[in-house]
């Protein structure tokens, strides 16, 4: 059986490996990427896709209801994949505002409109409607406490969070209150291909190929868990395929590093490319590397952010035992295939790069 996917944020950095990444498994299946192409979102993710059979992208804000009503009865959308927000902690924390719009307002223009769609009628239309969620929502972890579950109390420390704590609750209470077939995610730290440079990843990646500083917040102690993007591709297609609507999974990948670590490890990784391919010099003179020195040189410490959560870990038995998630990667062999994306795809990040 085929299905229509309304993709929401399908040009930004997760919701494009989803889109690559569904077309791939169900290349039956009709995709429609819904973006409003802000600082984050790049059509240029989509490239490969475009003009291809049952790929559709539209170019429009999910805060427009009738827009997304619109296009969800003029595909037949059976299937919304909701990643669209606002991010980025630091940005949230300067200008709070765009956050609330996007991430809050947002996510209820997206229920109202599918509410309409799918239950407006004489009777119900099968549907599911898939909410892309954070770990940030529960807050901070102490150093010996177990994962965050499914179950955890909400302590959102950040307006980013807090924002995703509300739409979290208003896709509860659209299931509860109006019948709304929905599921949720809650993720941990995702890294890989199209990640935006302004996260941690990409950004110490190719400011060590520009010879540039690389900030690490506070002392860098700071632990996330981090997660592969395909396998967060791969936990969702689990979630809407055999998970039960009403019910929230925790997707991690079981790598908890602290900051300081993964950029050392980033450094090992890239200084050992550049001495196994010398034409890498050739093309980053500037890098460390190219002119013998290490990547670990460009490491600076800087003041600690705000509200700076000190933990995150997820606890994705769940997902686990109900759905048979496992990540297929390791943080090494996630950040190698990271690296090697952005070596090879430097007139995609290039121009993103902040002048």
């Amino acid at each position: 059986m085929s299905r229509s996917l309304l993709v929401t944020g399908a040009a930004g950095f997760i919701g494009a490996n989803f889109v690559h990444y569904w077309r791939a498994q169900h290349p039956q299946d009709r995709l429609v990427a819904y973006d409003a192409l802000t600082y984050a979102g790049n059509r240029a993710n989509l490239a490969s896709l475009e003009g291809s059979a049952d790929f559709h992208f539209v170019h429009a804000d999910i805060c427009d209801h009738d827009r997304v009503l619109a296009t969800l009865r003029e595909f037949d959308v059976d299937t919304l994949v909701h990643f669209a927000a606002e991010s980025h902690v630091d940005r949230s924390i300067s200008g709070p505002d765009a956050f609330i719009e996007t991430n809050v307002v947002g996510t209820h223009s997206l229920l109202k409109a599918a509410r309409a769609h799918w239950l407006g009628g004489d009777a119900p239309r099968p549907h599911r409607f898939h909410h892309v969620s954070t770990d940030e929502v529960y807050g901070s972890l102490a150093p010996d406490a177990p994962g965050f579950h499914e179950q955890q109390k909400y302590e959102p420390n950040s307006p980013y969070s807090a924002s995703k704590a509300a739409s979290d609750h208003l896709v509860r209470a659209y299931h509860h209150t109006y019948g709304l077939q929905v599921t949720t995610s809650n993720c941990s730290n995702n890294y890989g291909p199209f990640h935006f440079p302004e996260k941690l990843i990409p950004l110490c990646l190719t400011n060590i190929l520009r010879g540039l500083p690389l900030p690490v917040y506070g002392d860098g102690s700071n632990i996330r868990d981090w997660l592969y993007v395909e396998d967060h591709c791969r936990g969702i297609e689990k979630v809407l395929l055999q998970g039960v609507v009403g019910e929230t999974y925790n997707i991690g990948g079981n790598n908890e590093w602290n900051n300081l670590a993964i950029v050392e490890l980033l450094c090992e990784q890239v200084d050992a490319r550049f001495a196994a391919d010398p034409q890498l010099a050739q093309r980053f003179p500037d890098a460390p590397a190219a002119r013998g020195a290490t990547a670990h040189s460009l490491v600076q410490f800087v003041e600690d952010r705000a509200g700076h959560d000190w933990r995150y870990a997820i606890d994705a038995a769940k997902a686990g035992r109900e759905l048979g998630y496992t990540p297929a990667e390791s943080f090494e062999s996630g950040l190698a295939k990271t690296i090697d994306w952005y070596l090879a795809n430097e007139d995609w990040w290039r121009p993103l790069l902040v002048k």
